[in-house]
């Protein structure tokens, strides 16, 4: 990790600077898409040979995969899942609206409906790590939604299988439409529509920079995605009443998504800095993806900082894809946040459980987005329609203010739309 002591704000937008996608992605991405746009399934065929090293014959996960799958899970994995999905549903569920019709005026009413993305794709990431609990965060609230078709697309391993708790998940959310298929020809297939696969009106997930870079392009042409998920990020200000082994391994599980991933951890204690850096060390040695974790450190940052104002400014600022508060008085400095995807306040809530189990959604902003996105939620699947409708007695009680209105703005078909109206009541 790069230690900085107190920085100048001058110093602190190179300092936190996240990674670059790699320049070269673009024509590729550009490419991949259009092929899948006009070839279909034999262009996503080529690309999945090329990039994922598997020749497949079909792309649709079967019925047999499925049970095969369901079989090969431990069940403590299941007992895990579920209860997962029962706080993810519970946590969505309380953000359905009801319908709440109000009288602006005697006789005009207006309301508004959340209504259903009728066809949405899916994307979950799979590689050296299978993201089934994405599946979940996904899944739910674009069934509780009342999505019609939901499409789930993640790329197949050398032997033309998908993981099975990606499965086993899928499943236990009720989700029929699966295909092996990753990367750009995912986004491309679920986005533009295939042989195999019908065409979505919105795409979700997180990827690499190839992914991001692919959904991106999507925005351009009219076709909706949930936000920029790009490399996973997590900011912590730390003080010492938490164990510097807890923030160690807390900067570590985000490190070891990727290497383009970044961590940062922020002290007005130079000594707390100093052990949190030695902890990282310590539990770097026994991590599984050390390899990973050590390429994505040597771009994530130890600051020191004068005073809790200073250090809310720099994670404001920072606007991080996940924030852990690890001090003693998390709660009253949360009441300081600004610009952050996901919050976990005080010693006892690691970003882990964000990740997995407490019930949020882990689909969050990344490069700091997250001074204008939002997670993933309900609202992400839904449109919101609004509806009004006026009595006799209502359109009398405004007709005078619209028409003066449109007559000011030049627009006289406008203000006759209401006065043929208002003239066909006087008579």
């Amino acid at each position: 990790m790069i230690y900085t002591e107190y920085p100048s704000r001058e110093n602190l937008k190179s300092l936190l600077k996240r990674q670059e996608f790699v320049t070269l992605s673009g024509p590729v991405v550009e490419t991949t898409m259009r092929n899948v746009r006009e070839r279909g399934d034999a262009a996503v065929r080529e690309y999945t040979e090329k990039f994922d090293d598997v020749k497949l014959d079909s792309f649709v996960v079967t019925e047999k995969e499925i049970n095969e799958a369901i079989k090969s899970v431990d069940e403590k994995l299941k007992s895990a899942i579920r209860l997962a999905k029962n706080n993810i549903e519970k946590f969505h569920g309380v953000q359905k609206s009801a319908i709440e019709k109000i009288e602006t005026m005697p006789g005009v009413f207006c309301w508004r409906k959340s209504i259903a993305i009728e066809k949405v794709g899916l994307y979950i990431p799979g590689g050296s790590a299978p993201l089934f609990s994405t599946v979940l965060m996904l899944s739910i609230p674009a069934n509780m939604a009342g999505c019609r078709e939901i499409n789930l697309c993640t790329p197949p391993s050398k032997d033309g299988k998908i993981h099975p708790a990606i499965l086993f998940a899928a499943d236990l959310c009720g989700i029929k439409n699966i295909y092996k298929i990753g990367g750009v020809q995912a986004i491309a297939a679920m986005a533009y529509g295939t042989e195999t696969i019908s065409a979505s009106y919105k795409i979700f997930g997180p990827g690499n920079h190839w992914v991001t870079r692919a959904k991106q392009n999507l925005l351009n042409e009219g076709i909706a995605i949930d936000l920029p998920a790009g490399p996973s990020e997590l900011a912590i200000f730390a003080d010492a009443t938490v164990p510097a082994s807890f923030i160690a391994a807390d900067l570590l599980s985000q490190a070891e998504h990727g290497m383009d991933s970044q961590v940062v951890v922020v002290s007005t204690e130079k000594n707390v800095l100093e052990k949190v850096m030695d902890e990282v060390q310590k539990q770097l040695s026994l991590l599984p993806r050390k390899d990973i974790a050590v390429e994505a450190l040597k771009n994530s940052h130890a600051i020191l900082v004068a005073d809790e104002n200073e250090a809310m400014q720099l994670l404001n600022g920072y606007a991080p894809e996940h924030l852990i508060l690890a001090c003693e008085n998390a709660n009253r400095l949360s009441e300081k946040v600004i610009n952050a995807g996901s919050v976990f306040l005080g010693a006892w809530s690691p970003e882990s459980v964000g990740d997995y189990a407490s019930g949020t959604n882990h689909t969050l902003p990344t490069n700091g987005y997250a001074r204008a996105w939002s997670g993933v939620s309900l609202d992400s699947f839904v449109k919101k329609v609004t509806f009004q409708e006026l009595t006799k007695e209502g359109l009398q009680n405004i007709g005078s203010a619209v028409e003066t209105m449109a007559e000011a703005e030049g627009l006289f078909a406008h203000k006759n739309a209401v006065t043929v109206r208002l003239e066909k009541l006087e008579s």
